[in-house]
């Protein structure tokens, strides 16, 4: 879809001033606007800078968060508070407003000559007590580095934390003020990337796209497949499985599934309730990554006494298979140990010993640990999993880590990722490396009406050695991945 600037920067001016001065009526004039690309007297295209506007921008009328402006448009970061609100001066004079003090976020990229690599200015409020020999009201940085617009009171100043562990300090008590540039990162997005129930989510790349399997439940066709380029766009993209083509032995409960490229095939774990009134593991394969999916006819893993779920794939550092699943004990009033083990090179058969990697020690967890998924990185294997109920606010991911891929797993304790930001008992995730090179965790979590578990994505840092998703579950506009 072609975007264009709709208002000039005199009326966009004039009316967003009037806002946020407190007047009531909406003053925007739409302009007349030629559909024709923009270009030189000699035919050759313009450049252009696409400006995304933070979920703070004021814009009735405007339906889009983002304007596409003819040349190379810049903005200096700072912020001005007005009233209640706040603006920033673009270099071509447009001034967009926003609601609250300190509160302007933008993105700009550019095709012009002088685009750069991703990068954050943060720009402090009037309040902030620079450090010694620091001059300047901003700081640059490469990547992107966000704020939740938390503020801490630490009498007789106030302090708050930026994503990259940053602690800016500001005079007096609730003085916390920060704006965000972002240049060259490829825009903003605001959670949930996907609206409707999309619990558990699986996600891999598979060379060319990401995409996404979801739980379906007792659904008739199974397991909804999503793609993305992304990670914040989603395209329905059929199912594992179609109804015609549902495992015989498998009666509904198709949960948690997730698709490895193992080998040269796809493989397609999943959950699902066996004949025989237990949760099994199952698998299928397909030459692609969207199928079609023949499943093997019969368990992969199946235990007669006991529900086996949530089964995740990864391979070590020296390219040996392994599954991990979680046992249901939780079903039965026991405890739910996660268990590890090799598999055959095709990932279709167990072999090996299996392990107990880890089981519901910490009292956060409850009575569950569930939803693994294993990283390699830096000399250790990172075991992220979901604990508690996953009906309520008391679910969140946790992380273990160890230098074996069976273990023995050492828990960081509390949780990495709990309800925050309106969003409710976020787990089951999915780690992946984003498009622009960072570690991204992909989730679900509860919307706010509690009707579906809808899905989410925030950045993944790496301090001291272990897996932090600061300031999340996010609310506001993020970079995107």
């Amino acid at each position: 879809m072609q975007s264009r600037p709709l208002f000039s920067a005199v009326v966009l001016a004039g009316a967003l001033s009037a806002l946020a001065a407190g007047c009531g009526e909406e003053r925007f004039e739409e302009l007349p606007v030629d559909e024709a690309p923009v270009g030189t007297s000699s035919g050759a295209l313009a450049c252009s800078t696409r400006i995304t506007y933070g979920d703070r921008w004021i814009h009735p009328g405007h339906p889009e968060q983002y304007d596409v402006a003819t040349g190379l448009v810049t903005w200096d970061g700072s912020c001005i508070n007005d009233g209640t609100n706040s603006y920033a001066v673009l270099s071509n004079g447009w001034k967009p407003y926003f609601t609250g003090h300190d509160a302007c976020v933008m993105a700009l990229d550019t095709d012009c000559s002088g685009a750069t690599s991703c990068a954050t200015r943060v720009t402090y409020g009037a309040a902030w007590l620079h450090p010694s020999g620091h001059t300047a009201q901003y700081d640059d940085v490469g990547g992107r580095v966000t704020w939740d617009r938390g503020c801490t009171n630490a009498s007789p100043n106030s302090y708050t934390v930026l994503s990259n562990d940053w602690a800016p300090y500001f005079s007096g008590s609730n003085a916390c003020g920060v704006a965000l540039r972002y240049t060259g990162c490829g825009g903003l997005y605001q959670n949930p990337v996907v609206p409707v129930d999309c619990a558990d989510p699986g996600v891999i790349h598979d060379g060319t796209q990401y995409v996404a399997a979801c739980t379906s439940g007792g659904a008739a066709n199974a397991f909804p497949l999503r793609t993305s380029k992304d990670l914040v766009t989603w395209t329905a993209a059929g199912n594992i499985f179609p109804s015609t083509r549902r495992p015989t032995w498998a009666t509904g409960d198709f949960w948690a599934p997730e698709i490895h490229k193992v080998g040269t095939r796809y493989v397609a774990y999943f959950t699902a309730r066996h004949q025989d009134g237990k949760l099994s593991i199952g698998a299928a394969t397909a030459t692609s990554a969207l199928g079609p999916f023949t499943d093997l006819g019969q368990p992969l893993v199946h235990d007669a006494g006991m529900g086996l779920i949530d089964a995740t794939f990864f391979y070590d550092t020296a390219g040996v298979p392994y599954l991990v699943w979680k046992a249901d004990g939780n079903a039965v009033g026991q405890s739910t140990p996660i268990y590890g083990q090799t598999l055959s090179a095709d990932g279709l058969s167990l072999t090996g010993t299996r392990r107990t990697l880890m089981s519901n020690t910490l009292s956060w967890e409850g009575g569950v640990v569930e939803a693994p998924w294993v990283v390699a990185r830096g000399g250790y294997y990172y075991l992220f999993y979901s604990g508690n109920s996953y009906a309520n606010s008391t679910y969140a991911v946790g992380v273990a880590r160890a230098t074996s891929p069976l273990g023995p797993y050492t828990k960081l304790g509390n949780p990495i990722l709990k309800t925050a930001g309106g969003w409710v008992g976020p787990g089951h995730n999915s780690v992946v490396t984003g498009p622009g090179g960072d570690t991204v965790m992909v989730y679900h979590a509860w919307n706010s009406a509690h009707t579906a578990r809808v899905m989410l994505v925030d950045a993944i840092t790496w301090p001291n050695g272990w897996p932090a998703v600061p300031e999340a579950p996010s609310a506001g506009s993020r970079p995107m991945p």
